[in-house]
């Protein structure tokens, strides 16, 4: 599973494994006030955000992307509880800048990692999104990311706000169909 977190380019996107080295470039672009940090488990910015990167990079069952366009960083995302003997990843961990939304940019990238975990030996990609979370929602299940239910009160935010959240799922053969039936 180490092919994962290889570099991933196409045309303007370089989605690299984000360091040590991105952590001012990644500060510069989480704003304090982005409304967004109250559906996150973790809160990228301000005094939170040191402690934020640290379990991003620091933990050893995540493969984090540092998300560049044109060479400048505009987000992070990556897979997550990778269990490699049964064959199954998370993609998520997404956070982009607010000028990156509603640009397309998330309905680029979350082919790339579906087609890399898929190319890795994947057997099924999930994606667990806080149910608050429609825009993630549609856009995942605009993938053809089938609904498998909701996880009730299932994770704590930073904000101690315990969460539901809904779990869906791509198997490899099914990504295999839809790239064949879009092309």
């Amino acid at each position: 599973m180490d092919a994962l977190i290889a570099p991933i380019t196409a045309a303007d996107i370089a989605m690299t494994q984000l360091v040590e080295a991105d952590r001012e470039a990644l500060r510069a672009i989480c704003p304090v006030d982005d409304p967004v940090w109250d559906i996150y488990p973790i809160r990228l910015a301000g005094v939170d955000f040191d402690a934020g990167f640290e379990a991003i990079v620091g933990n050893p069952g995540r493969y984090p992307f540092a998300i560049r366009v044109d060479r400048a960083l505009v987000g992070i995302s990556g897979y997550l509880n990778v269990e490699p003997v049964s064959g199954v990843a998370e993609i998520g961990g997404t956070y982009m800048t607010p000028s990156a939304r509603g640009t397309g940019l998330n309905g680029r990238i979350k082919p790339l990692l579906l087609d890399r975990a898929f190319a890795s030996g994947v057997q099924r990609v999930e994606f667990r999104i806080d149910a608050r979370n429609g825009r993630s929602l549609r856009a995942v299940e605009k993938l053809g990311a089938v609904r498998e239910g909701v996880l009730r009160r299932h994770r704590r935010t930073w904000t101690g706000h315990i969460r539901d959240t809904v779990m869906l799922s791509i198997l490899r053969e099914e990504w295999a169909a839809s790239c064949s039936t879009a092309g």
